[in-house]
């Protein structure tokens, strides 16, 4: 980075053109090796241990933190700690991601022999393929950058910030090739805002005794009591198989009242909206409420390819997840 003083838009300006210098650069080195890289953590029995000192200890972190959130069992170790213990960490089926700029940090060698020792593959990644740890490796990718975004060409910065674009690229690769979707994620992010956003319809449903349902011909003062029961401000309608064929709500019951002087005497058939929304279970529950507010609708009923009633989602269960 050319030295600068007194343009703090300039100065931005430059950092953020020089490390999208370096990512692109990423982009013209990848080859066959990364594919080996990408295969070895496919096949990998055991974790994938991500490991590195100083910034890049702070890059590794991040990486096991997104191979593990996208369906990669990974951790970070520490390597100064891993020499005074925590190598038991690593274990025979695991596969080692080390990353060092220069590919000479001292912590870092020192695990070469207990690494092979455990006949664990090493995959490196250094700013220098003709450095040892390059050497050492099964495999090598190359992450090296031309310069730093720091005046005195020192500070870790925009090589910290290829060795994340490349974890990155190495994760994003191994959920295509695992398949993992969105009810994966939603299994490991059961909490937060990301969780919930990909929350799935048949996680809050109201089901099994707790979801209200009535028969065709069941008394319109019977339907009341089973929707005053379960509080939801409606009923299913189901036939003998359990087919969704209507729902009543508080709307058609104040309806029904309006237009006749006797509405206790009609069964729910008479009284039921026909052909109400419905929602698949493994739909996510934010598209349950888009299509409520689509709609102008508080709930839905959950069914299945046969339209068999499996259970309602209702806006306030929606409320109580803080999806909305």
């Amino acid at each position: 980075m050319k030295k600068t003083s007194g343009d703090s838009l300039a100065i931005a300006r430059e950092v953020l053109a020089i490390e999208a210098r370096a990512v692109q650069a990423l982009i013209d080195r990848l080859d066959e090796r990364f594919v080996q890289a990408v295969d070895l953590l496919f096949g990998c029995k055991g974790r994938v241990v991500v490991t590195g000192l100083g910034k890049s200890g702070i890059i590794c972190r991040k990486i096991a933190a997104t191979l593990a959130s996208t369906g990669t069992p990974a951790l970070f170790m520490h390597p100064a700690e891993a020499v005074h213990g925590d190598l038991g960490m690593v274990v025979p089926g695991d596969v080692v991601i080390a990353i060092s700029n220069s590919g000479e940090t001292a912590e870092l060698l020192q695990l070469l022999e207990r690494i092979k020792r455990l006949d664990v593959r090493l995959i490196a990644m250094t700013g220098n393929p003709a450095s040892t740890l390059a050497a050492q490796s099964d495999v090598h990718l190359h992450i090296g950058v031309s310069a730093e975004a720091c005046p005195m060409d020192l500070v870790p910065t925009a090589s910290t910030t290829a060795s994340l674009a490349m974890g990155d690229a190495l994760a994003m690769t191994l959920v295509d090739k695992r398949g993992f979707g969105e009810t994966d994620f939603a299994s490991l992010h059961p909490a937060g805002r990301l969780g919930r956003k990909v929350l799935l319809v048949e996680k809050v449903m109201h089901a099994g005794e707790a979801m209200p349902s009535v028969g065709p011909d069941t008394p319109v003062k019977d339907a009341i009591y089973v929707m005053s029961a379960r509080r939801l401000g409606m009923t299913t309608v189901l036939d003998d198989k359990q087919r969704l064929v209507g729902i009543i709500t508080d709307g058609d019951l104040r309806r029904l009242m309006e237009k006749v002087p006797d509405p206790l005497r009609h069964s729910a058939a008479e009284v039921m909206t026909k052909n109400p929304a419905t929602i698949a279970p493994g739909e996510m529950a934010a598209t349950a409420l888009s299509l409520m507010e689509q709609k102008h609708i508080t709930s839905l009923v959950v069914v299945d390819p046969d339209r068999r009633a499996l259970g309602v989602v209702h806006l306030h269960d929606l409320w109580r997840t803080q999806l909305i």
